[in-house]
């Protein structure tokens, strides 16, 4: 258990306090008892006693006292809460090519804007993570609902290097499956070569997560980008594929050379068909809604850190409560 506010559990030190003023009030109280039988006024010291049932209230409002200087606290417990939830990865093209400008301004703020659209549209039962690649795919924002994070991250990439499609997918593929290791995802960052492939499942029948792959599509880097997509596949993700740029194409010049590069729509309309995905392009803003309208939440149990404070103070509130009933039945009188 964590603290927001840890500094407030020096208010415990009121407890031994509180012990130690209780304990004064009995002795004094034995004290004047045995003052008044002295002189007579009290028939019997040991006359009609209350015995245990003295305690119980002041043990109450103690515990009551503990809980609450706790509560103020603001006590964190972490928590496996059941939530519906489906997961979207946002597979991004940093490629060189996706400086050209045949889209205007240029391909790359063309994916950025319909990254961040899609991001904005997302409902809360859909948490999204960002992949970005080049000649090698990584994770550059585990899956979250925290939309300025999302932001940050998509205004954050710039062009890089060659493009390797299949080095996309599989990232997007490790962070949807999580796999902490190298040695047990689907493949190693530095050798991007399939697992052994697991039996089959439908395509499409993984329902709860997708990857949206915004790309001009060229491939220019190994491995071949249609086996990712058929592991993609075989493990029932679908890929909906946003095609950046123009079929009619365009130069650029990357580290002094001049390159022609143009959309691929061909290759992504073949990812998405072998996936059950979707082909869109970059412009169709509206259409890409559909794709998480196509994701079936799922019930699943996450930890999740959880601030406990209510409860405390309910439970204190209750002893308080319970303290004074107490008091009020067996001492006639509030403590």
């Amino acid at each position: 258990m964590t603290f927001i506010w840890p500094y407030f559990l020096l208010s415990l030190l009121l407890a031994p306090l509180v012990v130690w003023l209780y304990l004064r009030g009995q002795r004094r109280r034995r004290q004047v008892i045995a003052g008044y039988a002295a002189l007579g006024f009290v028939q019997s010291p040991a006359g009609r006693t209350l015995g245990w049932r003295r305690h119980p209230p002041y043990a109450l409002f103690l515990v009551g006292l503990i809980l609450f200087c706790v509560a103020l606290a603001r006590p964190q417990a972490t928590l496996s809460l059941p939530r519906l939830e489906g997961v979207v990865i946002l597979a991004f093209d940093v490629s060189g090519s996706m400086a050209a400008t045949d889209l205007e301004p240029s391909r790359m703020e063309a994916a950025r804007a319909a990254a961040i659209d899609f991001i904005q549209r997302q409902p809360s039962t859909v948490r999204v993570g960002i992949v970005a690649f080049s000649e090698s795919g990584f994770t550059v924002q585990p899956p979250t609902n925290d939309q300025a994070a999302l932001l940050a991250t998509v205004n954050r990439l710039r062009p890089e290097r060659g493009t390797s499609l299949a080095s996309g997918i599989l990232a997007a593929l490790n962070t949807i499956f999580a796999t902490p290791e190298p040695s047990g995802a689907i493949y190693s960052s530095l050798t991007p070569t399939p697992s052994p492939t697991p039996t089959p499942a439908a395509p499409g029948s993984y329902e709860s997560a997708a990857i949206v792959l915004l790309t001009d599509g060229e491939n220019t880097a190994p491995p071949e980008p249609l086996e990712s997509a058929q592991i993609a596949a075989d493990r029932g993700v679908r890929i909906y594929t946003i095609g950046i740029g123009s079929t009619a194409g365009t130069t650029i010049e990357i580290e002094g050379m001049t390159f022609f590069t143009r959309l691929d729509a061909e290759t992504l309309q073949r990812i998405a068909e072998m996936t059950d995905g979707e082909y869109f392009n970059a412009q169709d803003e509206e259409e890409l809604s559909a794709i998480y309208r196509e994701l079936d939440v799922q019930l699943v149990t996450r930890p999740e850190k959880t601030e406990v404070t209510a409860l405390f103070a309910g439970v204190a509130l209750l002893l308080l409560i319970g303290g004074a009933a107490l008091s009020m039945v067996w001492l006639g009188r509030a403590p």
